[in-house]
């Protein structure tokens, strides 16, 4: 063997997982060694797809429903979600909590199950705002045919769809499984919106892609928003220490009536829309815009130059 082949020996897999270990003592909070496992985000997509089922039926899963085997599809379908349901919530609960070994996981378990069939009483006042939803898109956009279109083939009905699915957990004190689903809702629509986020009726967001809106974000009725806009935070107050200070209102209020023109950036907790604004396209507003006005960025000008021959 040369002095060249010694140099560029490979280093042994037992010191390559010498190192991988250190790492992981040098670095624990990115690690869940010796604690319970996390929910699954494969059974929660999972989860939202069987939901969908539920809210629009005909539409997602089985297709060939009638007037007599409806009853027995929702009722297998809803005794099947309410078990997955519940795994999982009891899965994000222990994650969140940081048990460990679980002193009573008896009555974890049972309250997840609370939680999975109080959410499934959920099912009938999800779809009543989804229907006015739905309809929001139809009657605002020119292009679209039908609710079944709406339902069926537009992401931003998704993104709100699953919002209003994540939100409603929320509400439950459901930890983790939310964000999952916002983040899933995000990388197949483009649009991020934090599942805290509270929302009104009639909500309708065209084009959708890269619409951002925080958690503490408030919207009212009947508000509809363009690709590219943002509601989102305008700074960050921090402790002594300098850390974030959570919890606070950090994103604007929309009132009712409001709409959103595309790239348009509204920043700040303090910051609230009237009702009946208008905010043009590409407009950056940080500070509160009184009922009834119209927002518009002032544009640079346009110059038009022949082309050098």
């Amino acid at each position: 063997m040369t002095t060249n082949d010694m140099t560029n020996s490979p280093t042994p897999l037992s010191a390559i997982t010498e190192t991988i270990l250190a790492s992981y003592q040098e670095h624990p909070e990115t690690t869940r060694v010796g604690q319970r496992f996390l929910p699954s985000q494969s059974k929660i997509v999972d989860i939202l797809n069987e939901v969908r089922q539920l809210l629009f039926p005909g539409f997602f899963g089985r297709k060939q429903l009638t007037d007599e085997n409806v009853s027995f599809h929702v009722g297998n379908l809803a005794a099947r979600l309410c078990e997955e349901l519940a795994e999982q919530i009891n899965h994000c609960m222990c994650s969140d909590r940081t048990c460990g070994d679980c002193l009573d996981p008896a009555a974890c378990r049972a309250e997840a199950w609370d939680k999975a069939r109080a959410f499934l009483t959920e099912i009938p006042a999800l779809r009543e705002i989804l229907v006015l939803d739905a309809q929001a898109a139809l009657d605002g956009d020119p292009a679209a045919k039908s609710v079944d279109e709406i339902v069926y083939c537009y992401p931003g009905f998704l993104a709100i769809t699953i919002h209003r699915i994540a939100h409603a957990l929320v509400t439950l004190g459901v930890p983790l499984m939310p964000r999952i689903m916002a983040e899933h809702a995000h990388s197949i629509t483009g649009t991020d919106i934090h599942p805290g986020a509270t929302i009104g009726t009639r909500f309708f967001i065209d084009h959708a892609t890269g619409v951002v809106i925080g958690e503490t974000c408030e919207i009212g009725d009947n508000v509809k928003v363009y690709q590219g806009v943002t509601l989102g935070a305008r700074s960050f107050p921090k402790d002594e220490r300098g850390h974030i200070i959570k919890g606070q209102k950090r994103h604007p209020t929309i009132a009712d009536n409001v709409t959103i023109y595309p790239n348009a950036t509204i920043l700040g907790g303090e910051t609230i829309i009237g009702s009946g604004v208008t905010v043009g396209g590409n407009a950056y507003v940080m500070e509160s815009v009184e009922s009834g006005h119209l927002v518009v960025q002032e544009s640079p000008k346009l110059h038009l130059k022949k082309k050098p021959q």
